[in-house]
């Protein structure tokens, strides 16, 4: 009921923003159509004339390179392709003069261009088409980790697993019974999220959660057990933010200048997806009358920490290239090592390994399948929040807020990643990067993106896919909770890009 009210939310209140949008601002007449058809890069086609330092630019080739990210691309002459003639004076002569010359060109003033700024993004019809897509590229992944799942499964190495934290799942899952394999599949999803293993934690999260759902009594609901998986999950405790570093590194600012310490986000990135998840642990546990101060949680909790310290150490010990190096040679060397480990382990017990292979992965593909309505739904909703200007409302009314209260605004650049993160992992990744280009890798504002973009998993979307796989349709506190360890994971990494870089 509770994903019932959220996705109503957001749709209502992206179609009443870009209503107000449409009514107020002349500039935004193309909301409905940006809605649902979305725009391209470099849809719109334009020649300019007139004075445009009226309008406080120079010149304008800075005009033209200001709005180049936004859908414009420069004609050096006007033509019956371009649809706006940008000028300075829009008078009835003007537009009688020019429309009777080009009948599909629109003259328009430099402001209205201006206020047109928005990223090119896709609408619903498009988020669909990319929603399918998605699924149709997790079919051939989940088809292969789900096969290897299912040689280990019947090799007993499952059940191996399990054994070994079953100690410490048993006091932090106390509805699974002892020796069950859903033990053995969680933690090998926290594995590979922690080792940033994206391809293969979202096969291993969904075998968790079908596993969960053999025991849970009531099959419509979220069981105590798969909302404690799914919001530790989602607070994605990550080891090495693979992805951002690489970012950072290739990614320039409007001053042509690179990150000169890529790797310099790594720490705080690290602490803060810790500090989340530990977040929603205290959360969950706290709802489900969980008591974490046992020594078996305290042990395990302390040599998880333990673990981190030390590759902290080794990491900090490196420069750029070599974390880049190290970053993907675990990555690959784990993933190959699980192969080599399953494989053998499926020969040494006498199964029939590829008929296994096939069981399983047959298995993911009717899983991939069954995802599609799910993630179609969660997709659009998002989609049309961002294309409606929802977020650049929250964005300039947190901004308001703290300069009326008198406080340091600064942090309110990086939050569009912060704010993106929970509804679209690949919008966040693009909303980092623009950070970075805009304001510079090395400035505040980039680094606190990059902070944010590796502090926490993509909430909606987990919830979309790990749910939508098991046909849960009342998540109770689940979606709660995780914005909540989300805001926590948030709060801590701007508190951490003040104390790291002022």
């Amino acid at each position: 009921m509770a994903l019932s009210r959220i996705w109503s939310a957001f749709i209502l209140a992206a179609l009443i923003v870009a209503a107000v949008h449409f009514i107020s601002n002349k500039s935004r007449d193309d909301i409905f159509g940006r809605l649902v058809t979305g725009t391209a890069k470099d849809e719109f086609k334009y020649a300019a004339i007139g004075d445009v330092t009226k309008y406080g630019r120079p010149s304008i080739d800075s005009f033209a390179k200001e709005i180049a990210d936004f859908g414009f691309k420069k004609q050096d002459k006007v033509s019956d392709d371009c649809k706006y003639l940008v000028t300075d004076d829009i008078t009835a002569d003007t537009i009688l003069q020019l429309t009777k010359q080009f009948t599909s060109v629109r003259p328009v003033e430099y402001s209205y261009v201006l206020g047109k700024k928005q990223k090119p993004v896709d609408g619903v019809i498009a988020t669909c088409e990319v929603a399918v897509k998605l699924c149709i590229g997790l079919i051939g992944i989940m088809a292969l980790f789900m096969g290897f799942m299912s040689i280990a499964e019947k090799a007993g190495g499952i059940r191996f697993l399990s054994k070994m934290v079953g100690p410490f799942f048993s006091k932090l899952f106390p509805e699974i019974p002892k020796g069950h394999p859903a033990h053995g599949h969680i933690m090998m999803n926290f594995s590979a999220n922690m080792l940033g293993l994206d391809n293969a934690a979202t096969p291993f999260g969904i075998k968790a959660m079908e596993s969960l759902q053999e025991i849970n009594p009531d099959k419509e609901k979220a069981s105590n057990a798969q909302i404690m998986f799914l919001c530790l999950h989602a607070a994605g405790l990550s080891l090495i933010p693979t992805t951002v570093i690489a970012a950072r590194a290739i990614t320039t600012g409007n001053n042509g200048a690179r990150a000169v310490n890529p790797t310099d986000i790594f720490l705080p990135c690290l602490i803060a997806t810790f500090v989340a998840t530990l977040a929603a642990m205290l959360m969950v546990s706290f709802k489900q009358k969980i008591k974490l101060w046992q020594p078996v949680i305290l042990g395990w909790i302390l040599g998880i920490s333990a673990i981190i310290s030390l590759l902290v150490f080794f990491i900090l010990s490196l420069n750029t290239v070599g974390v880049n190096i190290f970053s993907e040679q675990l990555s690959t060397g784990l993933i190959l090592l699980i192969f080599f480990v399953i494989v053998s382990g499926g020969v040494y017990k006498k199964i029939n390994v590829f008929d296994a292979f096939i069981e399983g992965a047959r298995g993911g593909f009717e899983t991939a399948v069954k995802i599609i309505p799910y993630l179609v739904g969660m997709l659009v909703a998002i989609s049309l929040l961002r294309s409606s200007g929802t977020f650049d409302v929250i964005i300039n009314g947190i901004k308001t807020l703290f300069a009326a209260l008198g406080a340091d605004t600064k942090f309110v650049d990086g939050l569009p990643t912060a704010l993106i993160k929970p509804m679209s992992g690949s919008g966040a990744r693009g909303m980092m990067i623009d950070t970075m280009r805009m304001h510079g890798p090395d400035s505040f504002a980039g680094r606190l993106s990059c902070i944010l973009q590796g502090s926490s998993d993509t909430t909606f979307y987990v919830v979309a896919v790990y749910f939508g796989a098991v046909s849960i349709k009342n998540t109770r506190y689940a979606i709660g909770t995780m914005l909540l360890a989300d805001l926590v994971g948030i709060v801590t990494s701007i508190g951490l890009a003040y104390l790291f870089f002022g």
